[in-house]
């Protein structure tokens, strides 16, 4: 009876709300599509215009993640091609740029890329269809205005940006969906010559930079001191770009072909960074091509060669004619220092750079070097040791004598350093040229610095350099795949030291004994340039620098009429030295007189950490760029198609081009392992994509950029369309079985 009475009670509580048969039903469809949308949002979901899911990808494609889940954009992708023509000691170098499009929408991509530090950069084209259209160089923020105006109205547009003179950045306004835009950069170089080699490095990758953080800065104005921040790195969001994790494979491949004439009979050709086939078509040519076919853009491509025996040339003159004047190249190889010159004791002051960059291979090459360099020291030199990151060491409180002890104790420290933490170089940097005994004559003071150089402030470290430097002379040791050669030859040039590459664990021996003989001996100095019948020559460098072992005097000169002869003379050791050129034996050759202007906007660079005024030397920049065609601080090259291509009703998205990280880098060990990626960059190939479906590890296959873009929801999450799908289908069986029940009891 009680059982009854309960369920008599029930069945009135449920027939006192009575629900329809038809609302059951709807709650039971209702359920049912939900839960279908949830499926099929998974597996094939709809997307905004623009985007994509992981089905409409095809493979290889590099997805970019958005706040839509399941819809991508496909990233912008640059395939490029790199020819070299090589005339004796000058380089043409023609770069063309394949913007890919893998995306349904219209893009613009911005790829951040290197050349070499001192490249002339003088051309630009656009290949639009079949025509190609010429850049124009223009005032840097002229060219700005050029491109953001044709990319508003629809039109292909191209800007070259110099972010360093070693790092470029390129814009390519309004590319279609399913789209490729062809660019061409051309740019002239000169070799560089020592030990008897010319060489060549062709950069292929912009390495991450650590960017110091503001400083606070203290104004003394007498009664009311201010305090103000000041930014060491002013640029720092345009040296910032998404870097592509390892794991996941290579972006951005590159061919490479070079066509030599040297001039003379070659002897040596070899590439100690990239496997190269080489076919000689004489005795003073060749070509060579990678044997791969292509090249992961991950690491710098090196290549040099040397005279064959008894041919090699010690004097080259080279002129050009233009509208404006005469323009001459002279290198010239000094005889190399007596043997016997018994040579001064040193004060060796060692730089360890290990930052979280330097993990891996880099921190293994440094080491190394370092090792041998300690023990090539003397019982009559004085040494020291700094290491940095974020944080400064200095092992002993004032150099000591080179003793069997303090060099073991130096080798067992210099053994125990492990790569982590950032890149603080200003501290390490003042410490080591802390010169406590400035007026000592008895032994030279030499600072070797082993790093990548990847720093964003190199014009706050080319200062205090040049205020710090006294009697020290600085060396650079570049390391590792992708150095920043610019930040290492401009500290070496401000240091009147030298700067050496050392690419792979195998080079650290040969290429340290190189410095080793720098170090070692007698230094070329008081080096001069004496035009006997010409009073309006302009030379570049001025002043000429010191010169060590293997270095010859390398100048570029203008003059309305090229004549007469040139006198070079200088002191080699304790002896003089003097040459003369007799200038009618120049031959003709193309370049020179891009290689002036790109030398003497490098000089005029380089004053304004010396005090020049700031204001005048944009001034003088501005003119020598816009007169000879080049890519400056202040000047950019721009182009742009006539006519429209995107309609004005599409709309466009900006995305960076995905840099590769430079091989043997640690990508934990540079960015952090703790990155809040929900939302922005998060770039992984499609095919492994479908593999890992989402899986945690995948969402950090790219470091992500500082400023995210969101774009629009245009869709329901997935996991709550099947949460609610599953609720809704809950309560209509619960509903619908309480019914059932209810009937049951009143029949």
């Amino acid at each position: 009876m009680r059982h009854t009475q309960t369920n008599s009670s029930f069945g009135k509580s449920v027939t006192g709300s009575r629900i329809p048969r038809r609302l059951i039903a709807v709650l039971g469809f209702a359920a049912l599509f939900a839960t279908a949308g949830a499926a099929q949002t998974q597996m094939s979901p709809s997307c905004a215009p623009g985007l994509m899911s992981r089905d409409e990808t095809e493979s290889g494609t590099l997805l970019l993640r958005t706040s839509t889940p399941g819809c991508y954009l496909g990233a912008p992708r640059v395939a490029a091609d790199i020819s070299i023509e090589i005339a004796g000691p000058i380089a043409r170098t023609k770069v063309t740029q394949r913007f890919e499009n893998p995306a349904n929408s219209w893009v613009e991509g911005v790829y951040l890329f290197p050349l070499p530090e001192g490249a002339a950069v003088d051309t630009l084209k656009m290949k639009v269809g079949d025509r190609f259209i010429e850049g124009q160089i223009k005032e840097r923020q002229e060219a700005r205005q050029i491109y953001e105006a044709a990319k508003a109205e629809g039109k292909k547009a191209s800007l070259v940006e110099q972010d360093r003179p070693n790092v470029f950045t390129n814009q390519v306004a309004n590319i279609g969906p399913h789209e490729t835009v062809v660019v061409q950069i051309e740019y002239q170089e000169s070799l560089r010559f020592e030990k008897d080699r010319y060489s060549l490095r062709v950069p292929l990758v912009v390495a991450p930079r650590y960017n110091p953080p503001p400083r606070a800065v203290v104004a003394d104005n007498g009664d009311s001191p201010r305090l103000s921040l000041t930014d060491p790195v002013p640029d720092r969001d345009r040296l910032d770009a998404p870097v592509l994790r390892p794991e996941w494979g290579k972006m951005n491949p590159a061919t490479i072909s070079v066509h030599l004439e040297a001039g003379f009979p070659i002897g040596d050709i070899q590439s100690d960074s990239h496997a190269v086939s080489i076919v000689r078509s004489s005795k003073t040519a060749a070509t060579l091509t990678l044997k791969d076919g292509q090249t992961a853009t991950d690491g710098d491509f090196t290549l040099s060669f040397s005279a064959a025996r008894d041919a090699a040339p010690t004097v080259s003159l080279l002129k050009e004619r233009t509208g404006d004047g005469d323009y001459l190249m002279a290198l010239v190889v000094p005889p190399s220092a007596d043997q016997h010159v018994q040579p001064k004791p040193r004060e060796a002051i060692f730089v360890l750079d290990n930052s979280g960059s330097m993990e891996g291979e880099s921190i293994r090459q440094a080491k190394a070097g370092l090792l041998l360099a300690l023990g090539r020291l003397k019982p009559t030199d004085r040494f020291n040791v700094i290491r940095f990151d974020d944080t400064l060491t200095v092992l002993f409180p004032y150099p000591v004598p080179a003793t069997p002890e303090n060099i073991s104790n130096a080798e067992s420290y210099v053994s125990s350093i492990a790569a982590s933490g950032g890149t603080e170089m200003l501290p390490a940097l003042l410490a080591a040229l802390n010169d406590e005994t400035p007026n000592d004559t008895s032994h030279l003071r030499q600072v070797i610095f082993l790093t990548d150089g990847e720093v964003g402030n190199e014009a706050e470290l080319f200062s205090a350099i040049a205020n710090k430097l006294g009697r020290s002379r600085l060396f650079t040791v570049g390391i590792g795949s992708a150095p920043n050669a610019f930040f290492m030859s401009g500290a070496a040039r401000a240091g009147r030291g030298t700067y050496t590459y050392i690419g792979s664990i195998d080079e650290v021996g040969p290429r340290m004994a190189e410095l080793f003989a720098k170090l070692e001996r007698p230094v070329m100095t008081d080096l001069a340039a004496h035009w006997a019948d010409v009073n309006d020559a302009e030379i570049w460098p001025n002043p000429l620098p010191d010169l060590y072992v293997g270095e010859p005097v390398m100048l570029t000169a203008k003059t309305a009429k090229l004549k007469g002869t040139l006198l070079l003379s200088g002191r080699l050791g304790e002896k003089a030295w003097a040459a003369r050129l007799d200038l009618s034996r120049a031959h003709d050759a193309a370049g020179i007189e891009k290689l002036w202007a790109r030398n003497k906007i490098a000089a005029l660079d380089d004053s304004r950490v010396l005090g020049a005024d700031a204001d005048q030397i944009d001034k003088a920049v501005l003119q020598v760029a816009l007169d000879h065609h080049l890519t400056s601080r202040v000047t950019s090259l721009v182009a742009v198609d006539v006519t429209s291509s995107r309609p004005l009703t599409a709309s466009l998205t900006t995305r960076s081009v995905p840099l590769n990280l430079p091989a043997g880098w640690d990508f934990d060990k540079v960015f952090g392992k703790e990155r809040d990626v929900d939302i922005q960059h998060a770039d992984i190939p499609a095919g492994l994509l479908k593999q890992l479906d989402g899986k945690e590890h995948a969402e950090n296959a790219v470091r992500p950029a500082d400023a995210p873009m969101v774009l629009p929801q245009g869709a329901t999450d997935s996991r709550l369309l099947l949460i609610a799908g599953v609720m809704l289908t809950a309560l209509a069986l619960m509903l619908l079985g309480a019914r059932r029940k209810f009937a049951g009891m009143r029949s």
